[in-house]
C-alpha cells in the first residue's frame, strides 16, 4: 500500500532525497528490505546507497545504517537472506537468553525476602502479600533476550569491506533513534553530541524492546527503542530540507474483518491470545502515529513529497508470519517485494510526474514483467582483501562525485596575432 503526499505549491527540485524506516522487529525488518529492493529495482535514478539522509529506527534502523554505509539492497540480501556474504548472519542472535541479566536479578531474592519477612514480623499489617509482588518486581529480568551479540555482529559487518563503523566517516548523514529510558526523552545517535557513538551500539539501543531486550547502557544512561515516542521520526529527515521523502512502515494492523488470510480455525483475533491481541493493539497505535505525523508533515514541509510504503492490511502474511528461519524470512521479502511492485505499477500514472519532478523514471519494463524474483541479480559476494574494498570504495566515490559535478567548460586557447 502507497501513501503519497504531493507537495504544495511546486517548486523546483534539487532532486535531494530522504529515507525513513520504521521498526517492526525481524518481520518488519525483513519487509522493508524486500520493499527497498523492489524500489531499487523499479526506480531508474534511485541509488539508495547515495541518498541525502537516512533515519532508521528500532529494526529500520539495521538496514538505514547498511544503505549509508554503501551496503546496496543486493548486498543485504546476502547477508540476510542467501548467507552468501563475508559476515556471517544467523538468526538465532535475536534469540539468546539474557542469562547475565537472569542471574543478577536473582542475587537480589534473598534479601528482598529477608528485609519483607522482616517488615512483616514487625507490622504484619502494612507486609500484605501485595507489598510483597510489588517488591519482587525488581527481580524480574529487563528483557529476555540478550542483544550483545547482535551489537557484536552490527561491527563485524561495520568494520569490513572498506565500510565504517564511525557516523563521523559516512559521506552521507545517518541518524539512529532511541528513547532514554530516564526521561524518555529522544535521543538521535549520529547528531550533534552524539556522533561518538558507534553505529553498531546505537542501533542495538534503537532496537532495544522493552521487555524482550535490555536497555543498552550509553556513557552512563539508559535507552531503548525508538519507536516509543514516534514510529518513524521522519522530521528528522523532513528537516534536512529534502525534496522527496521515502517512508516505509511494517506496522499496520491486520484487518480480520474481510477475507484475509489467517491461521486454520482462527475466525477471531480474541483467539490467538494474548500475543495476537497485544500485536493488534500496538499496530493500531504505531500507525495511527504514522497518519497523524504525515498530516501534520503535509503542513509543515509543503515543498516536499512524500511517498510511505506499508503492507496490505488485508494481508496476513506479515501479521502472523515469523522469520526466525530462511524459508520465512525469504517468503516475508519475496511477498514485500511483489506487493511494492504491484502498487507501484497499479499507480504508474500519477506516479511518473511525482518521480520525474525529482529527475527519476519508472521502468515499465520492470513492472510489466513476469516471473521476477527479489534475488534475480544476488549473486555470491566476490572476496576482498581489506585493501581491495578501501580501493573499490574509494574509486565507487570517486564515480558518483564525477557523475555529480558538470563538466568543467573547456577554455579556448588564445592563438597569437601574427
Amino acid at each position: 500500500m502507497l501513501v503519497v503526499q504531493p507537495a504544495r505549491p511546486r517548486t523546483p527540485s534539487q532532486g535531494r532525497i530522504g529515507l525513513a524506516i520504521a521498526g517492526g522487529g525481524p518481520t518488519g525488518g525483513m519487509y522493508e528490505l524486500g520493499a527497498l529492493r523492489a524500489l531499487e529495482r523499479a526506480i531508474e535514478g534511485l541509488d539508495l546507497t547515495r541518498l541525502e539522509v537516512y533515519v532508521g529506527v528500532s529494526s529500520g534502523a539495521f538496514l538505514a545504517a547498511g544503505l549509508a554505509n554503501r551496503l546496496d539492497t543486493a548486498a543485504m540480501c546476502r547477508v540476510f537472506l542467501t548467507g552468501q556474504s563475508e559476515v556471517r548472519f544467523h538468526p538465532g542472535l535475536f534469540l539468546r537468553p539474557a542469562l547475565a541479566e537472569y542471574l543478577r536479578r536473582a542475587q537480589h531474592t534473598p534479601t528482598l525476602l529477608l528485609r519483607w519477612a522482616t517488615e512483616a514480623l514487625r507490622d504484619p499489617q502494612a507486609a500484605s502479600f501485595g507489598e510483597l509482588l510489588s517488591r519482587l518486581g525488581g527481580i524480574i529480568p529487563n528483557g529476555l533476550f540478550d542483544n550483545e551479540g547482535i551489537e557484536r555482529f552490527l561491527h563485524d559487518l561495520f568494520t569490513s569491506g572498506g565500510r565504517s563503523n564511525d557516523f563521523r566517516e559516512l559521506e552521507r548523514p545517518l541518524f539512529v533513534v532511541a528513547v532514554e529510558l530516564d526521561s524518555g526523552k529522544t535521543v538521535r545517535f549520529g547528531g550533534a553530541g552524539w556522533d561518538d557513538v558507534p553505529i553498531s551500539r546505537a542501533v542495538q539501543a534503537s532496537a532495544a524492546l522493552p521487555g524482550l531486550y535490555p536497555p543498552v547502557g550509553i556513557r552512563g544512561r539508559h535507552f531503548v527503542d525508538g519507536a516509543l515516542r514516534r514510529t518513524m521520526h521522519a522530521s528528522t529527515a523532513l528537516e534536512r530540507g529534502i525534496d522527496l521523502l521515502i517512508g516505509i512502515n511494517p506496522f499496520v494492523p491486520f484487518d480480520a474483518s474481510g477475507s484475509g488470510k489467517r491461521p486454520s480455525g482462527m475466525d477471531r483475533l480474541a483467539e490467538g491470545g494474548l500475543p495476537v491481541v497485544l500485536s493488534q493493539t500496538f499496530r493500531t497505535l504505531l500507525q495511527s502515529r504514522v497518519q497523524v505525523g504525515l498530516e501534520k508533515y503535509a503542513r509543515q514541509y509543503p515543498d516536499t513529497d512524500q511517498l510511505v510504503l506499508e503492507p496490505d492490511e488485508d494481508d496476513g502474511e506479515m501479521f502472523f508470519t515469523s522469520v526466525f528461519s530462511y524459508r520465512k524470512r525469504l517468503k516475508v521479502c519475496e511477498y514485500a517485494f511483489q506487493s511494492t511492485l504491484r502498487d507501484l505499477q497499479r499507480r504508474r500514472v500519477a506516479l511518473a510526474p511525482l518521480f520525474a519532478r525529482h529527475g527519476l523514471r519508472l521502468r515499465d519494463e520492470v513492472l510489466d514483467a513476469s516471473g521476477l524474483s527479489i534475488l534475480d541479480g544476488v549473486g555470491p559476494e566476490r572476496p576482498r582483501t581489506p585493501t581491495t574494498a578501501r580501493l573499490h570504495h574509494a574509486l565507487d566515490s570517486l564515480q558518483a562525485q564525477l557523475q555529480a559535478d558538470p563538466p568543467l567548460p573547456r577554455r579556448r586557447r588564445r592563438v597569437a596575432s601574427p
